[in-house]
Formats: C-alpha cells, sequence, structure tokens
C-alpha cells in the first residue's frame, strides 16, 4: 500500500487541461472524436464472447450381438477382426520404419552414429518381443510361434 501515498492526480490533470487549451476551437470535436471511439470499441468488445460453446456428449449405446447369432458367425468376426488389426499393425510399422529412416538420415548428417544406435534398438526391440512372448506362453500354458 506504500505506492498509493506517491500517486498524486493533480500533475495528469494541469498536464491535461493545458493540452485542451491548445487545442484551440477544435477542441471539442476532437473530444467527441476520441470519446466515440473510445466508447464505440468498448461497446463492440462487450458484445463479444469468448467463451466457446460447449459440444454436447457423443453418447455411444451398447449394441450386441443377436441372441440367435451362430458360431459360424462368430468365427467370421474374429477373423475379420483379426485382419483388420493385422492391417493396422502392419500400417503403423511401415509409419515407424519411414520414421526411423528419416531420423537416421537426420542423425547421419548430424555425424551420429547412426548405425550403433539401430543395431541397440533393433536388440531392445527383439528383448522387448522376447519377453512379450514369453508372459503370453505363460499365461496361456501354449507355445506361441510368433
Amino acid at each position: 500500500m506504500s505506492f498509493i501515498k506517491n500517486i498524486n492526480p493533480t500533475g495528469a490533470i494541469t498536464d491535461f487541461i493545458a493540452v485542451f487549451r491548445q487545442a484551440g476551437s477544435n477542441r471539442w470535436w476532437i473530444t467527441l472524436l476520441a470519446l466515440a471511439m473510445t466508447v464505440g470499441t468498448f461497446s463492440i468488445m462487450t458484445g463479444e464472447s469468448w467463451k466457446k460453446q460447449r459440444p454436447l456428449p457423443e453418447i455411444t449405446y451398447i449394441t450386441s450381438w443377436p441372441a440367435d447369432r451362430t458360431d459360424a458367425e462368430t468365427q467370421a468376426f474374429i477373423v475379420e477382426n483379426q485382419k483388420r488389426k493385422e492391417a493396422a499393425e502392419k500400417a503403423q510399422q511401415a509409419v515407424d520404419a519411414e520414421l526411423r529412416g528419416l531420423w537416421k538420415s537426420l542423425g547421419r548428417a548430424s555425424g551420429i552414429d547412426v548405425e550403433a544406435i539401430d543395431a541397440k534398438a533393433n536388440k531392445d526391440r527383439a528383448a522387448e518381443q522376447a519377453a512379450e512372448k514369453a508372459k503370453l506362453e505363460q499365461l496361456t500354458g501354449q507355445k506361441l510361434d510368433r
């Protein structure tokens, strides 16, 4: 609160009066123009809303198979779903390989030994896949071929 005691508006008021007197006969038009621009600007700003409309929630209802679904339909769905998963995984692997190629070219341009980094990454990736396979084999009790 100590900065309030140093504020004295009398200097600002006397400066305003001096400038207002220097404006001559046009001072009222200048005052009205400045006042109109200020009021117009603030009236436009108060009319605008800075809030974003909240989107309505998307409702997903639970759907289920008909009760008279056959085992063949179930197996067909499982096979189709597996093909979709494998296609998506293959597409992701292609994107990952392209991205690794871009990073390798950037590393070569920067003078980094990308072959050593790639060999370590491949080794880590293989160890991670082996651990995942061992975990799945342990959970299922079956020997996995992939």
